[in-house]
């Protein structure tokens, strides 16, 4: 029988369904909304129980986002659970990436998506900090080793402008070996219509789609941490080793992932269409979330028959806190990036004060509100 507090399939699609449509701020700020939601309002997962997600979702390859969102559905109704959650979170950013990036293709760039940018950046910094501050208070707890860790891995991926596997595991280790001392112990495109395989360049070949997927598995099997952490790599691949795309277009297509809802890492979505049209951007897509689904639905059920073992709850902690304090940290780098000047760091401040005084607020609203300020600044 069903356990109650879980939500129904239908109600697993309707949640990821309005954020993977309206929720902003990139990999940080989605955790806080999943967090907010599974935990605080809705009581479908125990505090515990997210936490334990977030491990996962860190110490596994992919994005964090779309990680801890299958992760999420395959705890509250299994297999389905966990196909629900990814396609809903996933498809609605796809769909809008892809619609940007026909419009990208036909009109030849994107001017007014730099003044949009602009303010749009400084206000998902407080995006951001709201819910990395929520993200520290309720996941690392009082525990002074804890808050070291944490602060530890904060100021490591502000430093290096990275997220390093072997500083989580190396978190969890100093956990461990702290609670046993304390305890003493990754098809022929003939048939197919040539605008769903055209890009920026000429009809697209059948080796390129397979070879874009090959490539984004290899992405999303390779890379750990947030969604931003994929962009590293996929500069090297993208512009770099296969020259698919210049700087400009690769700086464009991060910039649309950042302006749009749900996963950052739904950037390759644009890469695929700038690529190979429609098709290159369902196989890029499907390349770099294919790994983190099946990761997901193999690994979860052993992950948690073994997590409960007190040796193994002291090695999540530790990468917990590590991956809270990566976390906090990327939100400096980020940080650092988004606010250049007086009107953005006046935009940032402006939007966390309204943020912190009407808690409801919309944050598309926020969003809008704050591109369009920022179009106007730069049209000035």
């Amino acid at each position: 029988m069903p356990d109650p507090t879980r939500p129904s399939l239908r109600a697993l699609a309707r949640y990821f369904l309005r954020l993977g449509a309206a929720g902003f701020g990139g990999p940080i700020a989605l955790v806080g909304y999943m967090e907010r939601a599974f935990v605080d309002e809705h009581g479908w997962v125990s505090r515990q129980e997210l936490k334990d997600g977030l491990a996962f979702a860190q110490l596994a390859p992919g994005p964090l986002a779309a990680q801890l969102a299958i992760y999420l559905g395959w705890l509250c109704a299994g297999l389905r659970g966990a196909t629900v959650a990814g396609i809903a979170f996933v498809g609605p950013s796809f769909v809008m990436v892809v619609a940007l990036a026909a419009l990208y293709v036909r009109f030849g760039g994107m001017v007014w998506l730099q003044g949009a940018f602009y303010g749009i950046g400084a206000a998902v910094i407080a995006i951001i900090a709201r819910s990395v501050v929520k993200l520290v208070r309720t996941t690392v707890g009082p525990g002074l080793l804890l808050r070291v860790l944490c602060a530890t891995s904060a100021l490591v991926t502000a430093w290096t402008e990275s997220e390093l596997l072997w500083l989580f595991v190396g978190c969890g280790l100093v956990s461990l070996g702290a609670q046993m001392r304390w305890r003493g112990r990754a098809g022929a495109l003939a048939l197919v219509p040539p605008w769903l395989v055209t890009g920026l360049g000429t009809t697209a070949s059948a080796s390129l789609v397979g070879t874009l997927f090959v490539f984004f598995a290899s992405a999303g099997l390779f890379v750990f941490g947030s969604g931003l952490a994929i962009v590293p790599f996929l500069h090297g691949g993208v512009v770099l080793q296969h020259h698919w795309l210049t700087e400009r277009q690769f700086l464009d297509a991060v910039a649309v992932a950042l302006i749009t809802p749900g996963p950052v890492v739904i950037t390759v979505a644009f890469i695929g269409y700038l690529v190979a049209g429609t098709l290159g951007a369902t196989a890029a897509a499907a390349g770099v979330f294919a790994p983190v689904y099946l990761i997901t639905v193999l690994l979860a059920p052993r992950y948690e028959r073994w997590k409960s073992d007190p040796r193994a709850r002291a090695f999540v902690d530790g990468v917990t806190a590590a991956a809270t304090g990566a976390i906090a940290g990327a939100a400096v780098v980020l940080g650092r990036r988004a606010i250049v000047d007086a009107p953005t760091a006046v935009i940032a401040a402006a939007t966390l004060a309204l943020l912190l005084r009407f808690r409801r607020l919309p944050e598309p609203l926020v969003i809008v509100a704050a591109g369009a300020l920022g179009i106007a600044i730069r049209a000035a």
